[in-house]
Order: structure tokens, then sequence, then C-alpha cells
């Protein structure tokens, strides 16, 4: 049920992180076969995957294919996620689990309140009320 939630209306498909290797493979493939742009309905790019179908009978998307093949190759795999995986990088499922926040979030917003009702910013009865907040979320 959590999973249906984190859903785009983009589709199953286009929300998984993208592999490398297999983004390199369809892209050597593009180079030797007829068929290009595979690599590029892949990463979640259909437009630019239908004009290399459009231009498949040139040798430009071919000559393309191979640059981009060369080029995720030498990405390293953090650079590869940040250009092609759909997530927002700030959204981490460890962190959150059930839409539960974890505990070193937690934890890290109590000392942060506590830190305020220390400097006189909250009273004790605001600290009080979001300590409980906090804590319920978690159980």
């Amino acid at each position: 049920m959590a999973e249906s939630r984190m859903r785009s209306p983009r589709g199953v498909m286009l929300d998984k992180p993208k592999n490398r290797t297999i983004a390199t493979l369809l892209a050597v493939c593009g180079i030797f076969t007829p068929i290009v742009g595979l690599h590029k309905f892949y990463l979640g790019q259909p437009i630019w995957g239908v004009v290399y179908l459009l231009l498949s009978w040139t040798p430009i998307p071919h000559i393309a294919s191979a640059i981009e093949a060369v080029w995720y190759l030498l990405q390293d795999s953090t650079d590869f996620q940040s250009n092609f995986d759909p997530r927002p990088l700030s959204f981490n499922l460890v962190e959150f689990t059930n839409n539960r926040p974890s505990v070193s979030i937690t934890a890290d917003t109590l000392r942060q309140l506590e830190q305020l009702r220390q400097e006189g910013l909250v009273s004790e009865y605001e600290f009080e009320q979001k300590r409980r907040q906090w804590l319920d979320k978690m159980s």
C-alpha cells in the first residue's frame, strides 16, 4: 500500500531506478542495429526515442548512440542516477518507512526542539506538545 502511494502518474516503469549497464547495452544495440533509441525509452526520454526512430535511416542516431554508450560508461553510478533517476534526490526510502519518520529524524527533531526550549524560544507547554506529536508519529 505504501508503494502505491509513492507511484507517480507517469507509471511504474518510468519511476524505477535506471540501470547503467542496461542503458549502455541498449545504446550499443542502437549502434549496430536498425532499431535505435531504445535506451532513450528505457531512460524515460520517449520524445528523444521517437526522434531517434524517425532518424534511424540516417547515421545520426547511430553515432549519437555510440557517444551516449561511452558517456554512460564513463559516468559513475551517482552521476548516472542523478541524471536519469526520476525520483528526487532528497527522497530516501530508508528515512521514511510506511510514512513514519525514522528514528534518526525523530531524534534530531527532538534535539532541535530541546535546544529551542533551552533557549526560551518555545514554552514548556509547546515543547511537550511538539514532543508528543513526534513520538506519536513513531508509533
